[in-house]
């Protein structure tokens, strides 16, 4: 058959991409309502802070979660994919002040610009969903939400300990202090006394840890780090009295069955009763300083990192409640805080931290208790003991399995009053107070007469004061017209709260709002909220995964409970994607291995840059920049626009596909189907774009091979046509300018996003059967046609049950059989 063709056109993707980007954006074919009869899917990639300029980090992000949207809507699903700004924070404020211009000027302006390069992208956001979380008509509702709170229960003020970073001129909550360091700026962090305002996150504790389980869809390494953050921790609270005082000091453990071994108490530098407990005693001084020194140590390094053991003997002794043995208490840099009750009972024998801590400072090491067929002897011990056994030493509880001692023992001290069971977790209450401009003013009023009393709802929003000339980005504490008010319930004159928000308040609940982004009467339109949420398909960065992800399940709890939302979790499936690495690192200003994606766009056009960055690597890994693997996808996106350019005139034919194709129509139409299995499987089993982009390549080899690009071929056109619109179709979610241009230039009728995902044909998607030859001894002895698909195991069976080969077996014994896939089987006997 001769084939028709034109002169190779060039791929003009500037021209093809605006065209486009233009027509989507006409017709609003990305916007959608709950009013559908399809399958609801919500696909959402996690909002960006407006910095300037998109990042390729971005690109990758985005264009995952374009493929899913896509992909989702050619199988029929209701899709919403919306995108907005998380805009609020401090290098917005840090930015302006250095360009000498507003937080909101350069943060709009911002928007403005990297909406354009999301748009150059073809990404199918609905816009009209579009948010920006420094916009007054969202963090109206978010103060709402706050006063709610407030009114619950879940907010409350308290004096506390937190930390500061002096250049940033704020507080961090504990999750924002990276290795002691601010996790913006990368300076150092210092405790300070300081009023603020706290979710009570740990009301949350146990549903938060419980429905973990429910996350089938997360991958594991995020459940574990959410697990281990909130750190439930089961055993027995017990109260110490101080000797010769009246001060009693509470500790928690979970291991009870080891309170007879305590030989020291080791307290945290920064427990409220040190100061009380060393006051007056002529070692107050020295441990005081000892105390101050470790806690700037502590805020300095990773709360991960074990640091070498140091203490300080404070002088004064507790008492045991079981025993009434007399032991010292000491402070120690390994007890933190936020643990327990920050205070420990040292049982060195059988604690490797007590252990070290005693080696080192000559402490008693008293074994009680004893592992099966071991003696521990506290002379040779050379590390601490905690496996189980029987208790010795131990008083009335001498003797007893030390598993089954453990309930006596805490249920002996709720007997006798000093202790009983308790539950503790690791996490701490959110502080969500920032002592900045650039945030939600948390909407509080403080009044002599009535105390501290929220905003009137009707007063909402508390806007930011608009800046006098020389007070730009001033915190609000330093804005008197601002602090000036009246108190909502007596009326009588009275001052703002001046803190704002943690910007992760805002992250925590955006993605229900982009459920109702216009609705003006309430944070949430329940009915619309109810139809899209939860999101099926969330993706982010790693480095999220305690942060924004344990406050947004926390928030769509307090949402829940506030009536606003019928869930309990937000996101069903959760996708981290990796980083961006060039020169073995990832990707910063500050390492100078940035590649421009504009640059990028502008030389390869948008659907180039998106094809390589998810071709390079699975999703979930890190992707290595490559210039070539760039150059790559290019060449592929040309190759495929001649081959369609060259047969246009046959492809605008509308052939049937014969029902007895010759060979070549056959080989095609089979790899055809198979492609489809492929590609579909590999996008519903894991989004390994990279494997789907392959197998789509692989055909487009098959088809341009057997076709040709001029000149005699043996495909009938039928089956051409077919392979065509298969391989665009496919394509189409990956490079949509691409794929909508090539299906117009082959004469398809419609769109090419409003055909339905393909189909593939079992039957016609089987390879054809193989001949496999049959050895015994090594030489030939018979030939079997086969399924490609069999198994060893089967084929083995059948080449043993071959008439021919069974012939030259005979009774002889086999000692092996060895199988080269696809070609023999050859019987050793």
């Amino acid at each position: 058959m001769t084939m028709n063709h034109k002169t190779d056109s060039r791929y003009d993707f500037n021209t093809i991409e605006e065209k486009w980007q233009k027509i989507w954006e006409e017709k609003k074919i990305y916007r959608v309502n709950e009013k559908s009869t399809k399958e609801k899917y919500y696909v959402l990639e996690m909002f960006p802070y407006p910095s300037g300029r998109i990042h390729m980090g971005h690109v990758r992000n985005y264009s995952i979660g374009d493929v899913i949207a896509r992909y989702k809507r050619l199988r029929g699903f209701n899709v919403l994919h919306p995108m907005g700004w998380d805009a609020f924070g401090l290098p917005a404020e840090n930015a302006a002040q250095k360009n000498n211009s507003h937080p909101a000027d350069w943060t709009y302006s911002n928007i403005d610009y990297m909406r354009r390069q999301l748009r150059r992208l073809g990404l199918s956001y609905d816009w009209q969903r579009e948010i920006a979380t420094c916009n007054p008509e969202y963090y109206r509702w978010e103060q709402l939400l706050f006063i709610e709170m407030f009114e619950k229960g879940i907010v409350y003020q308290k004096e506390t300990k937190v930390n500061w970073c002096e250049t940033c001129q704020t507080v961090l909550a504990n999750e924002q202090v990276i290795e002691g360091c601010c996790w913006r700026c990368d300076e150092a962090v210092h405790p300070r006394e300081m009023s603020g305002w706290f979710f009570k996150i740990t009301d949350y504790a146990e549903e938060l840890l419980a429905d973990l389980d429910l996350l089938k869809g997360w991958p594991e390494k995020v459940i574990t780090m959410q697990r281990n953050w909130i750190g439930k921790s089961t055993g027995l609270t017990c109260n110490f009295s101080v000797d010769g005082s009246e001060l009693t000091i509470p500790i928690f453990t979970t291991r009870p069955d080891t309170i007879f071994g305590v030989t020291f108490m080791s307290i945290a530098p920064e427990h409220p009763l040190l100061e009380e407990l060393v006051q007056g005693t002529e070692k107050e001084d020295e441990v005081k300083e000892f105390a101050k020194e470790i806690i700037i140590e502590k805020q300095r390094r990773n709360i991960e990192e074990e640091p070498e053991k140091r203490g300080i003997f404070t002088g004064r002794y507790c008492i045991n409640p079981f025993d009434n043995s007399k032991i010292p208490i000491y402070v120690a840099n390994f007890v933190l805080m936020e643990y327990g009750t920050g205070a420990v009972m040292a049982v060195p024998a059988h604690d490797e931290r007590d252990f070290e801590f005693a080696r080192k400072y000559n402490l008693e090491i008293r074994p009680v208790v004893q592992p099966d067929d071991t003696i521990l002897d506290p002379a040779t011990m050379e590390t601490a003991s905690t496996l189980p056994g029987t208790l010795v030493d131990s008083g009335e509880f001498t003797g007893m399995d030390s598993v089954k001692a453990q309930a006596a023992i805490i249920a002996y001290a709720e007997q006798h009053g000093f202790g009983g069971p308790h539950v503790t977790y690791r996490l701490r209450d959110w502080g969500i107070s920032r002592q900045r401009y650039w945030g939600a003013p948390i909407p509080m009023v403080h009044c002599e007469k009535c105390g501290v009393q929220p905003v009137a709802c009707e007063e909402l929003p508390v806007l930011l004061p608009e800046d006098a000339k020389g007070e730009t980005c001033s915190p609000l504490h330093q804005r008197q017209s601002f602090i000036k008010t009246t108190c909502p319930q007596c009326g009588a004159a009275a001052r703002r709260e001046t803190d704002t928000m943690d910007t992760f308040m805002e992250s925590s609940w955006y993605f229900a709002r982009y459920t109702c982004p216009r609705f003006i009467d309430a944070p949430l339109d329940r009915e619309k909220a109810s139809y899209w949420l939860p999101v099926d398909q969330y993706i982010g960065g790693v480095e999220h995964a305690i942060l924004h992800l344990l406050y947004s399940r926390f928030f769509t709890k307090v949402l829940r409970d506030l009536g606003y939302l019928d869930i309990d979790e937000p996101f069903t499936n959760l996708l981290t994607q990796g980083m961006v690495i060039k020169d073995g690192s990832k990707m910063s200003k500050s390492k100078g291995n940035v590649v421009d994606p504009h640059d990028l766009v502008q030389q390869y056009g948008a659907d180039t840059v998106r094809l390589f960055s998810l071709f390079a690597a699975p999703p979930e890994r890190d992707l290595e920049w490559n210039a070539q693997g760039v150059e790559g996808a290019s060449r592929f996106l040309n190759r495929v626009y001649r081959f369609i350019s060259a047969h246009r005139d046959i492809l605008v034919q509308h052939q049937d596909i014969p029902v007895q194709p010759g060979p070549d129509g056959k080989a095609l139409n089979r790899k055809t189907h198979q492609t489809i299995k492929r590609v579909t499987e590999t996008i519903e089993n894991n989004f390994h774009f990279n494997t789907a982009i392959s197998a789509m390549m692989e055909l487009f080899n098959v088809l341009s091979s057997l076709v040709g690009d001029s000149g005699e071929s043996q495909v009938e056109p039928g089956i051409i046509k077919e392979s065509v619109t298969t391989l665009l179709v496919l394509l189409s979610p990956m490079v949509p300018h691409f794929t909508a241009e090539m299906w117009e230039i082959a004469g398809n009728p419609g769109s090419v996003e409003d055909q339905p995902w393909p189909v593939y044909d079992i039957e016609a998607a089987r390879e054809e059967l193989l001949t496999i030859v049959v050895q015994v001894m090594g030489k030939v002895r018979s030939r079997l046609q086969v399924d490609p698909d069999i198994s060893d195991e089967e084929l083995i069976k059948l080449a043993m049950s071959d008439e021919n080969a069974r012939k030259f077996i005979a009774d002889k014994p086999v000692r092996k059989t060895i199988v080269v896939k696809k070609k023999l089987v050859n019987i050793v006997i």
